[in-house]
């Protein structure tokens, strides 16, 4: 299967996904029986997720780990990881801000007419993972088998960056086959890589299907008026994230969308941001990010850059305070604001992570964490969406540091998609992946 065909072939497993639910929804007998298929259906989904999973750490750890190390000092690491930062911290407060203003114009909570959950009712989120002294020592792994284990990336990331450190200190000396190994793990990372995403639209059809099987599409009409304000907001954030990377990129941005809609689209239809990872690495090098960029940057912004996830979190917080009818002054909403600029940095690792920091928050202004119980039957087809702009965002903020850093090269042409193409220009497909 040639990989440029992969789009197309996830959008068709959408759509039979949609059709399948559909029907499965419409002739199971009871609740029970329609999510007693979905649960079957949900196995071709499992099945990619954990083949995702599967190469998720050797490949975080083997690009970051030669990308640190090629660099050659902790000067050019330092200056790579502010100018990320900076673009992260922009990103957020666009984020935020967006989610606030959107809000407060659609007002999607008023007039719902929702049965309300009692003050008292539980989310069982857990919000006692969202702390300060918990994120803090939660970055620092126990044991580095323990983070691969557990696909903790952001343990993977604060051992490769000391051991990235450390190997470029010895590169040229008693580190260098050890340097010359990593770097041949990540290429046999990427050749794995194509292996699993042929398997992409079984596990897209899959999460289609589960989805409309267990909730039916009836579910998007009572939610119309949320699901519309929240897809709307994010494609405000699209055309905010998109002009920020033409302002760098210049026309470039466009070919850059083009080249991520396969991992966009994956994001979209498992709703997951580590799914589309690897496909994100690979069509980086595509495009002509260097290892070294793309390797560094991109496991920091999947730790740190949650662009779609942090613009729910405001607009989820001011909806169930409209649904309740509590106001919140100007300066309050500011407030939440910077509370939630700070808290959604601890977010990687945590399960279900926009809807845990957005019930950590709301007792702080006085709102019921009850309220996230509303959203929770569609959490998922919201989720979506804010996965798909998560991965977008990522991909134009390691671009963006690879453009200042004069890190990107050639493109790859896309008829390198064709192993025999490959062979004709004497160049193996892991070079052609690896972009060299």
């Amino acid at each position: 299967m040639k990989l440029n065909r992969l789009p197309t072939l996830i959008f068709i497993a959408m759509l039979l996904g949609v059709l399948a639910g559909t029907a499965a929804h419409h002739y199971a007998p009871d609740p029970a029986a329609a999510k007693s298929i979905a649960d079957h259906l949900s196995i071709l989904t499992d099945v990619f997720l954990r083949m995702i999973k599967m190469i998720i750490g050797p490949l975080v750890f083997a690009t970051l780990v030669s990308g640190i190390a090629s660099m050659g000092d902790g000067k050019a690491v330092g200056r790579i990881g502010m100018k990320a930062m900076a673009w992260f911290i922009a990103a957020s407060i666009t984020s935020l801000l967006l989610g606030l203003l959107m809000a407060n114009l659609l007002r999607p909570g008023d007039g719902m007419n929702l049965a309300l959950p009692a003050a008292d009712a539980a989310s069982n989120l857990k919000t006692g993972a969202l702390n300060l002294r918990e994120f803090i020592a939660h970055m620092f792994p126990k044991s580095f088998v323990e983070a691969m284990a557990t696909n903790e990336i952001l343990q993977i990331v604060v051992f490769s960056l000391f051991f990235g450190f450390a190997l470029g200190t010895l590169k040229d000396g008693i580190g260098k086959p050890v340097l010359a190994g990593i770097e041949g793990l990540s290429h046999v990372m990427l050749k794995i890589t194509n292996y699993v995403m042929a398997f992409a639209p079984v596990g897209v059809f899959g999460a289609v299907a589960a989805v409309i099987t267990a909730e039916g599409l009836g579910v998007l009409v009572v939610y119309a008026k949320l699901l519309g304000a929240v897809y709307l907001s994010l494609a405000l954030l699209w055309v905010a994230l998109i002009a920020g990377g033409y302002f760098f990129l210049g026309r470039d941005v466009f070919r850059l969308l083009k080249m991520v809609r396969a991992p966009l689209m994956i994001g979209f239809a498992t709703a997951s941001s580590e799914s589309a990872y690897p496909k994100v690495i690979e069509q980086l090098g595509r495009f002509g990010v260097k290892e070294r960029i793309t390797g560094f940057v991109l496991p920091l912004g999947y730790s740190f850059n949650l662009d779609g996830s942090i613009m729910y979190t405001s607009f989820a917080a001011l909806f169930v305070a409209q649904v309740y009818g509590i106001h919140l002054s100007l300066s309050q909403q500011v407030t939440m604001l910077l509370v939630l600029l700070v808290t959604s940095k601890g977010i990687a690792g945590v399960p279900r992570a926009s809807l845990v920091v957005v019930a950590a928050v709301l007792p702080m202004f006085g709102l019921p964490e009850a309220g996230i119980l509303l959203v929770l039957g569609i959490d998922h087809v919201l989720d979506m969406g804010r996965t798909v702009t998560n991965v977008l965002g990522n991909a134009i903020a390691t671009t963006v540091v690879a453009k200042s850093e004069g890190a990107i090269g050639a493109p790859v042409p896309e008829e390198a998609d064709d192993p025999a193409a490959d062979g004709n220009r004497g160049l193996t497909p892991v070079q052609v992946l690896a972009g060299k």
